[in-house]
C-alpha cells in the first residue's frame, strides 16, 4: 500500500493524465460526436472566460505596461477563437479527419518517447522493462493505424482513437508502477549491495 501512495505522490500529473485518456476514451467510445461537440464547447467556454480577463486586464493596467504585454489583443484573439468554439463546434466534427492525423502524430511522438522509456528500463535491469516496450509498439501500432486511416467510416476511427487511449493510459500506469518498484529495488541494492 505504501508503494502505491508514494508512485501516486510522486507521479501525480502522469496518473491524472491516463485517468483523464481512460475517462475520454470510455465517453468517446460510448457517444463520440457528443463528446467531441462538449469538449469543444467546454473549451470555448475556458477560452472566452480567458479573452475576457486578459482584456479586462489590459484595461485595469497601467498604459505603458499594458501595451507591452499586449493583453488587449491576446484577449481579442482567445473571445473569438472561444465564441468560434461555441457556435461552429460542427466545423470541428466536419475537420475530423485532420485532427486524427494530428492525434496520430502525437500518438508517433510519444511512442518513440516509451521507446527510451523501455530501453532505459531495459539498461537499468528493470525486470518488467518489456511493458513499456509493449506500449512504445502499441503506441507506435496505433498511430500507423490511425495515420494510414484503413476505416470506412469515421464511427470506427473514432471508436479506435478511444481503444487506443484507454490501452495506453493503462499500460502507462502498469508500466509506471513496475519502474516506480523497480528503482525501489535498485536503491536498496546499492544501499546494501551484500542483500
Amino acid at each position: 500500500m505504501k508503494n502505491i501512495k508514494d508512485i501516486a505522490k510522486n507521479n501525480l500529473s502522469i496518473i491524472i493524465l491516463c485517468l483523464f485518456e481512460v475517462f475520454a476514451g470510455i465517453l468517446l467510445f460510448i457517444n463520440p460526436v457528443s463528446f467531441t461537440v462538449a469538449i469543444i464547447v467546454g473549451i470555448g467556454i475556458v477560452l472566452l472566460l480567458l479573452g475576457i480577463f486578459s482584456i479586462i486586464s489590459y484595461f485595469k493596467t497601467e498604459p505603458g505596461k499594458a501595451a507591452i504585454q499586449q493583453s488587449l489583443a491576446k484577449g481579442l484573439l482567445l473571445v473569438t477563437v472561444g465564441v468560434f468554439c461555441l457556435f461552429k463546434s460542427q466545423w470541428f466534427i466536419a475537420t475530423f479527419p485532420l485532427l486524427t492525423i494530428l492525434y496520430g502524430i502525437i500518438i508517433l511522438i510519444t511512442g518513440l518517447v516509451k521507446i527510451q522509456w523501455a530501453v532505459d528500463m531495459l539498461r537499468l535491469k528493470i525486470q518488467k522493462w518489456f511493458f513499456a516496450a509493449i506500449g512504445a509498439a502499441l503506441s507506435l501500432l496505433f498511430a500507423l493505424i490511425i495515420l494510414k486511416n484503413p476505416f470506412g467510416s469515421t464511427v470506427f476511427l473514432w471508436r479506435f482513437v478511444a481503444i487506443s487511449l484507454i490501452l495506453e493510459a493503462v499500460l502507462d500506469i502498469t508500466t509506471l508502477f513496475f519502474n516506480y518498484n523497480g528503482k525501489q529495488k535498485e536503491d536498496e541494492t546499492t544501499q546494501f549491495p551484500n542483500l
